[in-house]
């Protein structure tokens, strides 16, 4: 793990921040549901966060599992589930209610506590992670989780990981203000979008193939890199060029 340093108010970043979390405490504190609490949540970490370039919200089920119900870019849907397939991760960690209260790692290629994820993250372009717990209840935890943000850079500085503690924090209290928790919910949504985003981007994987002549992995590589260098996300690429295909040539 790496400590957490303050925040530098030298060019008025903290008194911005203050601005930014106040009108947000309003916003996650009017809204009406878990689901909405969550989008607002990752949103918001994209704009305080600076290192940001996916975020994601892991939730742990009342059986002991875990799934993503909402996140910005479907790269981390996918970055979540492999830590869900291997069981090792910071997501995993920090969600568990006996976990650590973040887990943090500025070097994923190489990061010997999650071997298979941090192989896998880096393939995907990813340097850096950072998780920090949602614990909105201290009684037994009828819901847990934790927010994620992967950075394609490496080296999160000390301000992105103070915005990120204090955004699960306005986070926790949201959530914990928001009563009717309903998982099947959150599942059939998070089905719902999972299904749409594989079925969009298969279908840009396999324009690219045809076109190119080369294979998923590589049609894959062309949507990833083409994401990261026009900063769109992801599936924005996918869907233009699979409703579009005739438009693009």
């Amino acid at each position: 793990m790496t400590g957490v340093g303050g925040v530098d108010d030298a060019d008025g970043t903290a008194g911005l921040l203050s601005l930014q979390f106040a009108g947000l405490t309003r916003g996650l504190l009017a809204a009406g549901s878990v689901a909405e609490v969550l989008r607002r949540v990752v949103d918001a970490a994209l704009r305080v966060v600076p290192a940001a370039d996916v975020v994601s919200v892991t939730l742990r089920d009342p059986d002991g599992g875990f799934h993503t119900p909402v996140a910005t870019d479907p790269v981390a849907d996918q970055l979540d589930e492999l830590q869900y397939e291997f069981g090792e991760g910071p997501c995993v960690e920090a969600a568990k209610p006996e976990g650590p209260a973040y887990a943090l790692s500025d070097h994923l290629a190489a990061e010997p506590r999650w071997p298979r994820f941090g192989a896998a993250a880096a393939e995907h372009g990813f340097g850096s992670v950072f998780a920090v717990a949602l614990l909105p209840d201290d009684r037994p935890a009828t819901l847990t989780g934790a927010l994620n943000v992967y950075s394609y850079g490496g080296g999160l500085t000390a301000a992105d990981l103070d915005a990120a503690l204090l955004l699960a924090t306005h986070a926790s209290l949201a959530l914990a203000a928001t009563r009717a928790v309903d998982f099947a919910d959150l599942k059939v949504a998070q089905l719902s979008r999972a299904i749409e985003t594989r079925d969009i981007i298969g279908q840009a994987k396999g324009i690219l193939m045809q076109r190119r002549g080369i294979d998923a992995d590589a049609a894959y590589a062309v949507l990833r890199d083409t994401s990261q260098r026009l900063n769109i996300k992801l599936f924005e690429i996918a869907e233009t060029l699979a409703t579009r295909r005739e438009e693009l040539g």
